[in-house]
């Protein structure tokens, strides 16, 4: 009976001692933040990188309007002046520029010119892609987040003869 009631004393003394317990406290609540403020941060980058696509976008119209009102409206050319303009690499896999053409009133863009007596207008579709691998995902959760930003701009309309 004695020993029990040592026991007791013992467990008692014990829940009241708070010395320790900030310690043990951080040690389950400093991985719990330190996770999330990296999440945030990376979160953070992705919204970024996605922004930077959004002006590039905005860019890359004012660039074919630019080159459209000048002398032509050659797609290697809006490419290289793209790729050379916002710092994007040359390539398929980033960057793609097309030529497309609406005939008509008709809702569908073609690749083919349209044929005489029709009103063809045409446009410049570029396209930016891009991927960016988070932190997370390299210890296997989650996955690379693709980015595909598109922009269609009308750079022109007549009548074929």
């Amino acid at each position: 009976m004695r020993k029990l009631r040592l026991l007791g004393s013992e467990l008692r003394r014990l829940l009241r001692d708070k010395r320790g317990v900030t310690v043990i406290e951080t040690a389950i609540l400093a991985p719990v933040l330190l996770c999330m403020a990296l999440g945030g941060f990376d979160v953070s980058r992705m919204i970024a990188r996605q922004h930077e696509l959004q002006n590039g976008a905005g860019d890359a119209e004012q660039i074919v309007l630019a080159a459209a009102s000048g002398t032509a409206t050659d797609t290697t050319t809006i490419k290289s002046v793209l790729a050379n303009t916002l710092g994007i690499p040359n390539d398929d896999a980033h960057i793609t520029v097309d030529k497309l053409y609406r005939c008509g009133t008709t809702t569908t863009l073609v690749t083919a010119t349209c044929t005489s007596g029709t009103y063809q207008s045409t446009y410049v579709q570029v396209t930016f892609h891009d991927t960016y691998d988070p932190v997370w995902a390299q210890f296997g959760i989650g996955h690379a987040v693709n980015y595909q930003v598109q922009r269609l701009v009308q750079v022109s309309q007549e009548k074929i003869a």
